[in-house]
């Protein structure tokens, strides 16, 4: 089977290699040309476990290709993935012109009946846009070329995507067709042979399940985070009360787990998308609102707390942050709570000494520039800190040399924004410890 997947970025990348892996002939199509090159290369563009060695099999074993040009590969192609992105507009609407792009060019180069499926997260009723674009362009050339759009929504978690996509707990497809929902069951067969998990579904429905997902889990953590606070007000432990909770089976043990908010390319701009729809259709999405406003909130959590362990005064001191990226096995700094945290120090007239395992060189080009000090290792940033703050929780900083790390510093305070350290462990050894909800 031919398909072709466009659009390189994370969703297009881990998705054409992992049809390659199955056997699939695939083609990942952008129209960067750079980045087309770099890949041919055997040079990845972005940081996911595993991923590199699986573009670089497929490649030798000629089952995966890279291309600046759809038409270039089309006529031997079954189905075209839309990988490509939605960045959100100003108002939180999801920007569409990209996967239109791509459909006026399937509209203008089909020749034989070939299905065009929307992979990227896009807005309820893009199906239709899509459809009607294509249509379009067929209607320029006079031909009357049949053709189907399906919607198959990505559940990826970055950091696991590969297994993800290779062995899914369910597989979204959105058909208005026979023939496409045959050929989409086709795809996806090699991945369910030990448990069919295919779940078919007319096209708008499919849309609004990948919104939905990513709203409810982005719920749960904030609704975590609201709790925290109101546990720290009251004298509760978070911890304890997460525990009691998630023994309860209709609520369960996943995403309940508070922090200093939740960031990335999915959760801030599905959200916003879903208001924005909610509004567009006259109605008021009232808890995914409060679950963006909390969020926003919990992002600045830990320079409040380092604030209040300086009485307000951070002007001079300096602050080791430990993590950058928004979450540990990924170098994505999209919407990551370390760019809030480390621009209010700034503001407060604090030193930054930050230090992560992957996302460094993402912060220097996008989003911190010159602006801190980047670190070596998590030693190196806390050499001569009045404070640690830890912001995302790589597997490293789980048992670091205390003591060596103590010695190192100026001051005593550790802000722990993920709860992977004690209190008792970490008084006894001398620091005054901050965490989330306790």
């Amino acid at each position: 089977m031919n398909i072709a997947i466009v659009g390189t970025g994370y969703v297009g990348l881990v998705s054409g290699s992992c049809f390659s892996e199955m056997g699939m002939n695939v083609t990942c199509v952008d129209v960067n040309e750079s980045k087309i090159n770099s890949l041919r290369n055997g040079i990845i563009p972005i940081y996911e476990p595993g991923l590199d060695a699986i573009v670089h099999k497929n490649r030798s074993d000629g089952r995966l290709h890279f291309s600046t040009s759809l038409e270039s590969c089309i006529d031997d192609c079954e189905a075209v993935f839309i990988a490509v992105g939605t960045p959100p507009g100003e108002d939180g609407s999801a920007d569409l012109k990209y996967v239109l792009e791509v459909a006026r060019t399937f509209g203008r180069t089909i020749k034989k009946y070939t299905l065009l499926v929307t992979k990227s997260t896009v807005p309820i009723g893009t199906a239709n846009k899509v459809r009607k674009t294509v249509e379009e362009e067929l209607a320029k050339r006079g031909a009357d070329i049949p053709f189907d759009v399906a919607s198959n929504p990505e559940f990826l978690k970055e950091g696991s995507a590969i297994k993800d996509f290779m062995s899914p707990d369910r597989v979204v497809v959105g058909v208005d067709s026979e023939r496409a929902k045959e050929l989409m069951e086709r795809i996806y067969r090699p991945f369910q042979l030990n448990n069919y998990r295919v779940i078919i579904m007319d096209i708008l429905s499919a849309e609004m399940t990948k919104y939905a997902a990513n709203a409810m889990l982005a719920t749960r953590i904030s609704f975590m985070n609201e709790m925290a606070r109101l546990c720290e007000a009251t004298g509760a432990n978070i911890d304890k009360v997460r525990a009691g909770i998630a023994s309860d089976t209709r609520i369960g043990s996943k995403f309940l787990y508070p922090g200093c908010g939740y960031g990335g390319s999915c959760f801030p701009k599905d959200v916003k998308a879903l208001i924005r729809t909610g509004e567009e259709n006259g109605i008021k999405m009232e808890v995914i609102s409060a679950v963006e406003s909390v969020n926003n909130s919990q992002k600045r959590v830990l320079f409040e707390k380092l604030n209040k362990a300086f009485d307000g005064n951070l002007e001079g001191k300096t602050i080791a942050v430990w993590g950058l990226s928004f979450k540990p096995e990924t170098d994505d700094m999209r919407e990551a709570p370390s760019v809030v945290v480390i621009k209010a120090l700034l503001e407060a007239g604090a030193t930054v000494r930050a230090f992560d395992p992957i996302a460094v060189e993402e912060a220097k080009k996008h989003y911190l520039g010159d602006t801190i000090y980047y670190a070596q290792n998590i030693y190196d940033a806390s050499q001569g800190a009045d404070a640690i703050a830890l912001v995302t929780e790589w597997k490293q900083f789980r048992l670091p040399n205390w003591k060596r790390i103590k010695e190192g510093m100026r001051g005593d305070v550790v802000v722990d924004g993920r709860n992977i350290y004690t209190q008792s462990e970490m008084t006894e050894l001398g620091f005054r410890y901050y965490s989330i909800g306790k």
